[in-house]
């Protein structure tokens, strides 16, 4: 990712800018009598305190990007003399701002559980804002300036309990810096951001951030899967915590960019992508190892943040904050994009042509057949393994056409073994082979195209899980989470002991009994090993395939192809025998 010099030190600016200074200070000395003697005296200090106590003009309207007052220029003051909150709240967060910094302390989601705690979730990462900052707050190149903005007491528009829609501005101005930021809030998680800072009369690029993580990270893993990500037109770029730079400035255009992780997000949309720049912010924390006993060994992770804006005057942004639900994104206006909304924050990954889709017919499914998200992935998954059987019945069908034919496979293999590998009558094996296949119509794959078209669904399954949140704390039966593993392991071994069942039942075409007898132990045993730890809901799909492909098998077996079948492999394994 590529990186830039913060634009406002250029290389040797800190000698000349010496320089300047010292000139300046020469002349003032030389020329003082002068402007003592020809220019005008200034006010008096009964003229200067009234200047400081006239009314402020009306600020803006909220269409247009928020300027500072002129307080500044004129050597006024606007701030409070002493710490106050403004809460926001709606049916869906409850926001509380504090006038120090002007920034969030707390952002509860009403309709989110907190993993580690009982109650809402605080989108808020509270350890690691308290260190690295705070919500809304402001980010400039300056250190200094910056701890200066995000620590001055505004005065607040209103304060105490306010409820959605509504406006607040807060505003600060000392003898050198002005500054105005003014929040419009709406019945969404999408809230409007206008900011607007002079320095000594100048415009400092300084941007709206979201600094540090979020408060769904409550354990390492959750650390990890950590990204920033930004859109312009079609092209979305994700960055995952490796590839990011602490102060790293991506200019660019974008549609929206920000962080986020597994389930929530802090987009900002800028009302003129043109115009908008990215800094990126990683900062490392240390927390519990496990989150259960806050006196476990502490583990280094870090957190992502983000601030977003104009570097060349007035910031104007919406921000959505709040969960990667695909419902809620497609309702966020993101003008300019061909999907006009923040669906794209939701990656589904290489298979996302299947999981999308797959996950728009569970909810489908748990909106309008059963109001529970695990017997919905049960009935979802009947209707996957009933369309899957022609293939199966075709499976079995190839894989007979493989027993009558292995005789003969044996005879041309015996005919040309005496031939190395290299030699090129060998090859003469195989046009035989292949012309034997094509006049009995035996397909050597066919046997494997189920399991082929099976590994797509369970792909798209895992991804589905571990990104749509709308299974996040979904209960099923035992299960509190089908997003997160079995705790009492039950599913994964229903799942081992049904697809050893499976196994032991189905025909395996052209495999040595000794070799068939040893996969049919190893491959559900090396199963269960892989969906140890993963996603509850991905055991029970695999169970269920399992549970009901015993009974296809069971039924298969009876009819004539079935039993055909076992006795051709019944005679080869007394062959073998003897």
């Amino acid at each position: 990712m590529a990186e830039y010099q913060n634009p406002q030190h250029e290389p040797g600016s800190e000698r000349r800018l010496l320089l300047i200074f010292l000139v300046t200070f020469v002349a003032m000395i030389l020329f003082e009598p002068l402007l003592k003697k020809y220019l005008p005296q200034p006010p008096t200090a009964q003229q200067h305190s009234q200047t400081e106590t006239q009314p402020e003009q009306a600020p803006p309207a909220p269409s247009e990007p928020a300027a500072p007052t002129m307080a500044a220029l004129t050597g006024a003051t606007k701030q409070a003399s002493s710490e106050s909150e403004t809460v926001i709240e709606s049916d869906l967060y409850r926001i509380t701002f504090t006038n120090r910094g002007a920034q969030v302390k707390s952002w509860i989601l009403k309709k989110f559980d907190n993993d580690a705690q009982n109650g809402p979730l605080d989108l808020l990462n509270q350890d690691a804002a308290k260190l690295y900052g705070f919500p809304l707050s402001l980010w400039t190149y300056d250190e200094g300036l910056r701890n200066r903005l995000n620590s001055a007491l505004y005065v607040p528009s209103v304060e105490g309990e306010q409820t959605s829609p509504t406006t607040v501005t807060f505003e600060y101005a000392d003898h050198d810096l002005a500054v105005r930021k003014t929040f419009h809030f709406d019945e969404s998680y999408v809230v409007g951001i206008e900011t607007a800072v002079t320095y000594k009369g100048q415009a400092l690029a300084a941007l709206p951030a979201w600094p540090a993580g979020f408060g769904d990270q409550t354990s390492p893993p959750f650390y990890v899967k950590g990204l920033i990500d930004y859109q312009y037109n079609k092209n979305i770029e994700r960055v995952p915590i490796k590839k990011i730079s602490g102060g790293a400035t991506i200019p660019g255009p974008f549609h929206w960019a920000g962080p986020n992780d597994q389930y929530f997000a802090a987009l900002f949309i800028p009302d003129d992508p043109a115009t908008a720049t990215l800094v990126t912010l990683r900062n490392a924390i240390e927390v519990p190892r496990d989150p259960g006993k806050r006196d476990s060994e502490k583990i280094k992770v870090d957190v992502l943040g983000a601030a977003v804006g104009n570097l060349h005057g007035p910031t104007s942004v919406r921000l959505f904050a709040g969960p990667k639900e695909l419902r809620i994104l497609e309702k966020v206006p993101v003008p300019g994009l061909a999907e006009n909304d923040l669906s794209g924050v939701v990656d589904f990954g290489w298979w996302g042509v299947l999981a999308k889709p797959l996950f728009v017919w569970l909810r489908w499914t748990y909106s309008h057949m059963v109001p529970n998200w695990g017997w919905a992935i049960v009935v979802q998954t009947i209707i996957i393994t009933l369309a899957l059987l022609p293939l199966r019945i075709s499976q079995m069908k190839s894989m007979l056409k493989m027993q009558r034919v292995a005789p003969q496979i044996k005879q041309i293999q015996d005919k040309y073994k005496k031939y190395s590998l290299r030699d090129p009558r060998k090859a003469a094996m195989n046009e035989e082979i292949s012309a034997l296949y094509k006049k009995e119509g035996v397909n050597p794959v066919g046997g494997c195209l189920p399991l082929i078209i099976q590994l797509p669904f369970i792909y798209a399954y895992y991804r589905m899980l571990d990104t749509a949140i709308d299974l996040r704390h979904a209960h099923w039966l035992w299960i509190h989470d089908l997003s997160a593993a079995d705790p009492y392991l039950v599913l994964p071994i229903l799942m081992v002991i049904s697809s050893l069942l499976t196994q032991r039942m189905t025909p395996q075409a052209g495999m040595d009994p000794a070799q068939q007898r040893m996969m049919n132990v190893m491959m559900p045993l090396m199963m269960g090993f892989i969906f140890f730890r993963l996603a509850a809901g991905l055991n029970l799909y695999y169970a269920v395939v399992n549970l009901i492909s015993i009974a296809q098998q069971a039924v298969m077996n009876r009819t004539k192809l079935g039993k055909e079948m076992r006795e051709i492999m019944a005679k080869r394994a007394r062959k073998k025998d003897k």
